[in-house]
């Protein structure tokens, strides 16, 4: 039974949450600085975007990614090789840092890592609306979270999306699922969103513990930066009602007020912005009309990035440098999969270089 909720996702039971034990923080940030270690550097990057996709992948094949690439490469090749690569590699990687700790470190980062669920079952919904195969769906599933692979394969066999809600019946994400129709795919990709947060500030609680408090201002900052890229989107095309943008929030951000914001035309939110944090990081592309959207969330993801490496710093021992890691691991992966796939579609190395979020 205990495999099967594991299967399935079920959230943690209350006698679950009492057997954190004890958490191996100085093992656990010595491992984790030696991964970080071996990120690519940024002076990586013009190099990546300056070769063709054989090149790349040479390249990776000399990096953290060489056991990825050799096992995957009698089956696939080019963009295909690379997507397969980083997606296995990105799965081996957090299931590491599962083994890596313990206690309520480790419950926190499988609370955490959660959100490749997600990602996983939209990615499953998505592919079954636009008739994808089996295997090019599989190229985009991450085995992380507590799906297994095989369970994931499984699902991607599924002949419709139908199916595929009805075999997470048992899971936490099944109330949201099953309003599914076909038609509303932007609607339950955001109410699973706010699922994922919702049971991650429920797992980490009222937070009294160090860690606790350190891992909710990491997620609410997160929060505040999805937050803001999507008022962004909503301001720029127009929309201004509150009932309109308040169901595409997320609940539980840092020290934006998003029902405060909702209502404001463009340029009266763009002032009430000048008082927060964020500024500094947008505000050289608030006066650009040009700018695009793309690299207005760029300079907000890069300072989530920087944030979480600052607060690494300032608290050495203690569940952000597993954060900090796990965020930049994923944005070289994202940066990687963004030089690959720009390649091969054939797009200017310009356009691929605006789109990296490089730091």
């Amino acid at each position: 039974m205990r495999l099967l909720e594991r299967l399935r996702g079920k959230k943690p039971s209350q006698s679950d949450k009492k057997k954190k034990g004890n958490s191996n923080y100085a093992y656990a940030v010595t491992r984790v600085r030696a991964m970080k270690s071996k990120l690519l550097p940024k002076e990586s990057y013009p190099r990546l975007l300056n070769m063709g996709i054989d090149e790349i992948t040479r390249f990776i094949q000399e990096s953290e990614y060489k056991n990825d690439v050799d096992e995957l490469a009698m089956k696939y090749s080019g963009g295909d090789l690379a997507e397969h690569a980083l997606n296995r590699n990105l799965a081996l990687t957090y299931d590491k840092l599962g083994r890596i700790t313990s206690g309520e470190l480790n419950y926190l980062i499988t609370a955490y890592l959660k959100r490749y669920e997600i990602w996983n079952i939209k990615t499953l919904l998505r592919g079954k609306l636009y008739n994808a195969s089996v295997e090019d769906l599989l190229e985009f599933l991450i085995a992380a979270g507590q799906f297994t692979y095989t369970f994931l394969s499984e699902l991607a066999s599924k002949a419709t999306y139908q199916e595929i809600v009805e075999a997470l019946r048992k899971t936490e994400y099944y109330p949201v699922l099953q309003q599914f129709d076909g038609t509303n795919l932007a609607h339950i990709e955001n109410e699973l969103d706010k699922v994922y947060y919702s049971n991650l500030f429920e797992a980490i609680g009222e937070p009294k513990s160090k860690d606790r408090k350190l891992i909710a201002k990491f997620v609410k900052l997160e929060v505040d930066v999805k937050n803001l890229s999507n008022l962004f989107r909503l301001k720029r095309a127009g929309v201004e009602q509150s009932d309109e943008i308040m169901p595409l929030m997320i609940e539980g951000g840092l020290e934006l007020k998003p029902e405060k914001l909702a209502p404001l035309p463009y340029d009266d939110f763009v002032n009430s912005l000048q008082k927060t944090q964020y500024w500094d990081a947008i505000s050289s592309f608030i006066d650009q009309e040009t700018a695009s959207l793309t690299a207005l969330e760029g300079r907000l993801i890069r300072y989530y990035l920087e944030s979480a490496t600052t607060y690494s710093h300032a608290s050495p021992i203690s569940i952000v440098p597993v954060m900090d890691y796990i965020i930049h691991k994923n944005n070289e992966v994202n940066n990687l999969r963004i030089i690959f796939r720009g390649k091969e579609a054939g797009l200017d190395d310009n356009l691929i270089k605006d789109q990296l979020v490089v730091i």
